[in-house]
């Protein structure tokens, strides 16, 4: 269970910095006046977090459904 949890919490990281780095890739000169200002910065990093949350989950729930998968074909 424990090991569960680290590699869940590895995987939500990883994707977060992912979402991090895609999100540098926006031009944010279209949506913030100065796109260096602390306040855009604050908003890429909520959006990173928020993105790479939703990313981690979905790779950790088809994880989980995979590992369950071997139920479906186990004869019993």
């Amino acid at each position: 269970m424990g090991l569960n949890g680290l590699f869940a919490i590895f995987v939500t990281l990883g994707c977060i910095a992912l979402a991090w780095i895609l999100l540098q890739e926006v031009k944010w000169d279209a949506f913030v006046r100065n796109p260096r200002s602390p306040r855009a910065r604050m908003i890429q990093v909520v959006l990173a977090v928020i993105v790479g949350h939703l990313m981690s989950r979905f790779f950790l729930d088809y994880w989980e459904w995979a590992g369950a998968m071997k139920w479906l074909f186990q004869s019993g």
